[in-house]
């Protein structure tokens, strides 16, 4: 389909939402069991989405912020494939990370550190900008053209 000739189609938007945020989960629940599974005897939902165990006081907090922001980076090259479009990336990223805000206050209220805010942000804006960046150049390539000629 050309670019231009999009239909508004919400069921391929909610798919690539749950897409989106599945493959962000799994990312971060990889890197989360590598950088702070092996410091915890036990790796639970609390390192994903309870907003005090992101402190710069602890080495085990300081994990958590270093699994959070490589999964920034690999959402945005989830969009790349999933998205494909430059000026939708802002809107999934923020779709992301408001789906996330609205599960850690369901997990563990609202979130009062400022340290969660600064690594979140952070992620959004990395995600966001760097996704708008990869799709970007992926859709200014050269399109190849044929390079045969006709014989009449």
């Amino acid at each position: 389909m050309f670019y231009g000739a999009e239909v508004w189609d919400p069921w391929l938007i909610a798919a690539q939402i749950v897409c989106l945020q599945c493959l962000y989960y799994l990312t971060l629940g990889f890197f989360l069991s590598f950088l702070v599974g092996t410091r915890v005897s036990r790796l639970t939902l609390v390192y994903f989405f309870d907003f005090a165990t992101i402190t710069t006081s602890t080495v085990t907090g300081r994990c958590v912020i270093a699994s959070l922001l490589p999964s920034s980076f690999a959402g945005a090259g989830y969009m790349l494939y999933l998205i494909e479009r430059a000026k939708k990336c802002l809107d999934f990223s923020a779709t992301l990370f408001i789906i996330h805000l609205f599960i850690c206050i369901i997990y563990g209220g609202w979130p009062s550190s400022i340290t969660w805010w600064v690594v979140n942000g952070t992620g959004f804006a990395v995600m966001a900008r760097l996704g708008k960046y990869l799709c970007s150049k992926r859709e200014l390539r050269e399109i190849p053209i044929s390079r045969y000629r006709s014989n009449v």
